[in-house]
């Protein structure tokens, strides 16, 4: 089985520019995918009001809150937010290096999936750099466990997503996402799954400061009947773990490296992602540091060779 990305470090041909809204703030706001050479990983930097600009390099060490989407950085008003959507449309394209200059507190929401991330990008186009990528290869299971919830990494011999939701709402109920990734199959079978949540809850964020930038137009909505407010209905009718899988492509690929393995989840979101990708970096008997041999751009993944690398490289985090 082949890795279904390019051995070599990639970055995007040219600047492009996205805009939208907040999903949590409901302010305005840019993002521009610039170029960046071979070794910077994806970083993203904010520009504040006051003309200060903050840098959070994608990796699991910068992430900060997890409750509702997912975080670089510590402070309110310095961190940059709801990255997930961007960095799963990154991962999945297979661009290693890239700037996102965003002007605003979080990443536009967009019509809450990962698809106009991924159109912008074609659009525009990738570009080899001609320096080996480099990825991590799990050796044994690490897996983490929270109430009902757990996630784990296993051996396999590609790049796998299996995620299962479970929901007492009988609109989603038990569903499940098993496949190999490519971009492809990101393209075809992930990247328009939206964003969803429930009516019930909407009054309570609302208060929290939160879902402010929410609406029909990026999120699917659930009524208190079980039953789809959004007028054009459901994209995939398995639409809700499609999205999970989505999420769970973007918050790993803040391993800062695209992984070798296979990652499976029950009742899985943000955080445990997030804690499950730092159980594994913090276990270095359970991962290799490997890249394709140089006879071959495209080569199965058991292949890949082992190299030596800091104890704590820090595009690993």
């Amino acid at each position: 089985m082949t890795i279904g990305l390019l051995g070599f470090q990639t970055t995007i041909a040219a600047p492009t520019t996205l805009s939208g809204i907040g999903v949590h703030s409901g302010a305005p706001v840019s993002i521009t995918f610039q170029p960046a050479e071979a070794g910077t990983g994806i970083v993203f930097s904010r520009t504040l009001q006051d003309g200060t600009i903050v840098e959070y390099r994608a990796v699991s060490s910068n992430v900060g809150n997890t409750d509702l989407c997912t975080v670089l950085g510590t402070s309110l008003t310095r961190s940059v937010a709801t990255i997930e959507h961007v960095m799963a449309a990154l991962y999945a394209m297979g661009l290693d290096n890239v700037v996102v200059d965003v002007d605003g507190a979080e990443m536009p929401i967009m019509d809450g999936s990962s698809f106009p991330f991924i159109e912008s990008i074609e659009q525009t186009g990738i570009i080899n750099l001609g320096e080996k990528r480099r990825y991590i290869r799990v050796l044994k299971p690490v897996r983490i466990e929270a109430n009902a919830s757990w996630a784990e990494f296993r051996p396999y011999d590609g790049t796998r997503f299996e995620v299962e939701i479970d929901f007492e709402s009988p609109l989603i109920g038990r569903q499940s996402w098993k496949g190999d990734l490519t971009a492809k199959v990101f393209r075809d079978e992930l990247s328009r799954a939206r964003t969803f949540g429930f009516m019930r809850d909407v009054e309570r964020l609302w208060a929290a400061g939160f879902a402010l930038g929410s609406s029909l137009e990026n999120s699917v909505v659930i009524s208190d009947d079980d039953s789809v407010v959004n007028v054009e209905g459901l994209r995939y009718k398995d639409e809700f773990v499609r999205h999970k899988t989505l999420d769970a492509v973007g918050d790993l690929a803040l391993a800062g490296a695209q992984f070798i393995g296979c990652y499976r989840s029950y009742r899985g979101g943000h955080k445990l992602n997030a804690n499950a990708l730092k159980a594994l970096l913090s276990d270095r008997s359970a991962y290799e540091v490997v890249e394709a041999p140089m006879r071959s751009q495209r080569v199965r993944a058991r292949e890949f060779v082992a190299v030596n690398v800091p104890e704590f490289a820090p595009w690993v985090g």
